[in-house]
């Protein structure tokens, strides 16, 4: 029970890396709010979590979203200890891809949705820190993408951007609220089985890639559930004295070549 009695935010909390984090949280003892964009995934999420947890649908684009779910978990559960930051998405739909081909609109969707929305949940979440003078934990989830690239599969060049991006914003973060014991961490996935990774999932060139880059455990797709404990333990005081950290839970990934079809 490493987070007994503490009331949880999770943005993005009700498909995927999100709604498995808060599950995890709801089993070491935390009440969760959790905010989806589909009234289907929030539904779903509410079962998933019984009693212990409040969803909600929102755009993490908007920055009154963040807002309201904190306002939530402060009047449903009488405080706020943490927020876990997962939504964010692919902007290849929109014209994200390599940088001579990004269209103007698929840069700006893709920034919006990936660092734009930390912003705002972030911003919200220091500010009621810092107003209720408490000590607070922010953990975000980037992409493996934002510091190890692949050319071949993966060139969505704006989405790059918007996640390396935010290795200089928790660091910078980190150690501006760290005297007021506002911890800032960001845990960096690989290719985890999500609704964001069935078009790769989809490909048997990329799998065959996928089974040499990431070879930790016979060489498999991530499942969102393989990033719990560590989210777990940068939300509970097992972590008290770590900020401004970046987590790669990524199979091997960042270590591995990976074999690339020819």
């Amino acid at each position: 029970m490493l987070l007994k009695g503490k009331s949880i935010v999770v943005i993005g909390g009700t498909t995927g890396i999100g709604l498995a984090g808060a599950k995890a949280f709801v089993r070491e003892g935390a009440r969760v709010v959790v905010v989806g964009r589909s009234e289907e995934s929030v539904t779903k999420a509410r079962a998933a979590l019984g009693k212990k947890g409040v969803a909600f649908s929102g755009d993490a684009m908007n920055p009154e979203t963040a807002e309201k779910a904190i306002e939530t978990a402060v009047k449903k559960f009488g405080a706020l200890d943490g927020l876990y930051h997962v939504a964010g998405g692919s902007g290849r739909k929109m014209g994200d891809g390599p940088l001579h081909e990004i269209t103007n609109e698929g840069w700006q969707y893709t920034l919006e949705l990936n660092m734009t929305s930390v912003f705002y949940s972030n911003r919200a979440a220091a500010r009621h820190f810092l107003a209720q003078k408490k000590a607070g934990v922010i953990l975000n989830l980037g992409s493996i993408l934002g510091m190890s690239p692949s050319p071949k599969y993966f060139s969505t060049h704006a989405y790059a951007a918007a996640k390396s991006s935010m290795i200089g914003f928790i660091k910078a973060c980190a150690a501006y609220y760290a005297p007021q014991k506002i911890r800032f961490n960001l845990l960096v996935p690989a290719l985890v089985d999500t609704p964001m990774s069935k078009r790769a999932m989809a490909n048997d060139e990329i799998m065959r890639f996928i089974a040499t880059k990431q070879p930790l455990d016979g060489g498999r797709v991530g499942a969102p559930e393989d990033l719990d404990l560590a989210a777990v333990f940068f939300m509970s005081d097992q972590s008290k004295f770590v900020t401004g950290q970046v987590l790669a839970v990524d199979g091997g990934w960042s270590v591995s070549e990976g074999q690339i079809s020819r």
